[in-house]
């Protein structure tokens, strides 16, 4: 029979630290290797430790760098939002889905962080913006060099 304990906490908003913490006090209470259900306030649920890993990675890779675009290879938009940053002479992280054995479950997780599935999904400043069009207005609309600047100025400080 396997195991379940169902806790209610806002892992989206949280930092890596916090929801590591927060799976820790899980293998606690539900044992290693058992199937828990976690869930967020609004209901959100993420169905096993693999979910929550993914969700871990996730916040560790957008908290660790000031610009991320989670992509695949073969989207025009992605490429678009690459070019976009590249043209501004801004370092990114690229995730790209399609290359990744895990990618469905990133793109599943990324759903439930920011209300889509497409990709591009462009996080800055640990912060996400929007898609490729979204990202484009930021920049004709001068908002998105500012964030750009914003996290740099906060990782050399």
């Amino acid at each position: 029979s396997q195991g379940r304990s169902s806790f209610c906490c806002d892992v989206w908003g949280a930092s890596p630290k916090e929801v590591l913490g927060h799976y820790r006090g899980l293998q606690n209470k539900c044992g290693v290797g058992m199937f828990c259900t976690h869930h967020t306030s609004d209901d959100t649920f993420l169905t096993n430790h693999a979910d929550l890993n993914i969700l871990l990675n996730i916040q560790e890779i957008i908290s660790d760098n000031c610009v991320v675009i989670f992509s695949k290879t073969t989207c025009i938009y992605c490429k678009m939002a690459k070019k976009l940053f590249e043209g501004m002479n801004v370092n990114y992280t690229a995730v790209e889905l399609d290359r990744s054995t895990n990618g469905s479950q990133f793109q599943d997780i990324l759903e439930q962080m920011t209300g889509g599935r497409t990709v591009p999904r462009v996080f800055v400043n640990g912060t996400f913006v929007g898609g490729a069009t979204d990202t484009q207005k930021l920049h004709e609309e001068g908002k998105l060099l500012p964030l750009v600047h914003q996290c740099q100025v906060k990782r050399k400080s």
